[in-house]
C-alpha cells in the first residue's frame, strides 16, 4: 500500500536544467503524470463507493495545490523539489486512505500553511477506533520523521512521548531559525495505532509550510 514515500522522484532533475521556471514546468507534468500511478492503485483497491471518491478527491485537489505552490511559492530548484515531494507524499497519503482521526497543525492550519523563522509549534493530535490507542510512529525504519526544506530545518527528538495515548494532543518543536523568507519546509509525522502493545495501524501525514 502506497502510505509513504521517500526519496525525490526526479534524482538529478536539479542536474539537467538551472532555469528555474523550466524546471517547475517538468515537475508539475510529472506531479500529474505520477498522480495516474496513484488512482490506479485506488482502481486496484475496489472500493465502497464513497470511499473511492474521498481517495480520489484527495489526489486529484493534491495535484492543483501541489502545482500552485511550485508557481507561486517556489523560488529556486531545490524549493521545486521540496514542494514536489510534499505532493507525491501527500497523493501516496490520500491513496492509502486515513482511517484514523489524526491531524497535523502549525498556527491552526493543516496539510498548507505559513510560518516566520524561529522554533515554529507544531500540534499533534490522534485517537484510535474502537478504544485503541495510538501514539508517536516512525515513517521509516529508524526515521521517527521526514523532513525535507531549503533551509535546514529539523524536528527535535529529544524528550519526544513514547507512551499511549487515549486522546493524543502533543506539541512538536520545529527547528527553523535559519529560515528566510520564501523558503519551504516538508514534514511527515506518523502516528501508530496500538492494541495490546502491538501496531494495528500505522499513517502519516504531511504538511508544507511557506516561511513568510
Amino acid at each position: 500500500m502506497p502510505m509513504d514515500y521517500n526519496g525525490v522522484r526526479i534524482d538529478d532533475g536539479s542536474e539537467r536544467t538551472d532555469n528555474v521556471n523550466d524546471y517547475k514546468i517538468t515537475c508539475m507534468d510529472f506531479i500529474k503524470e505520477i498522480s495516474h500511478d496513484y488512482e490506479a492503485w485506488v482502481d486496484y483497491y475496489k472500493l465502497p463507493e464513497d470511499e473511492d471518491k474521498i481517495r480520489r478527491n484527495g489526489i486529484r485537489s493534491t495535484i492543483e495545490r501541489t502545482n500552485d505552490w511550485i508557481a507561486k511559492v517556489a523560488q529556486t530548484i531545490k524549493a521545486v523539489d521540496v514542494v514536489m515531494n510534499d505532493g507525491i507524499q501527500k497523493m501516496a497519503e490520500s491513496t492509502a486512505g486515513k482511517p484514523l482521526e489524526f491531524g497535523v497543525f502549525v498556527n491552526g492550519k493543516s496539510s498548507y500553511t505559513m510560518a516566520k523563522p524561529g522554533i515554529i509549534d507544531v500540534n499533534v493530535k490522534s485517537s484510535g477506533r474502537q478504544g485503541r490507542k495510538t501514539k508517536l510512529g516512525f515513517h521509516f525504519k529508524d526515521d521517527r520523521f521526514r523532513i525535507e526544506s531549503t533551509c535546514g530545518a529539523f524536528l527535535d527528538e529529544t524528550d519526544l512521548p513514547t507512551k499511549d495515548f487515549d486522546l493524543m494532543d502533543i506539541h512538536l518543536k520545529l527547528h527553523a531559525e535559519n529560515a528566510k523568507q520564501r523558503d519551504v519546509i516538508s514534514f511527515t509525522v506518523t502516528v501508530s495505532e496500538m492494541e495490546n502493545d502491538v501496531e494495528f495501524e500505522r499513517r502519516g501525514l504531511t504538511t508544507i509550510i511557506h516561511i513568510v
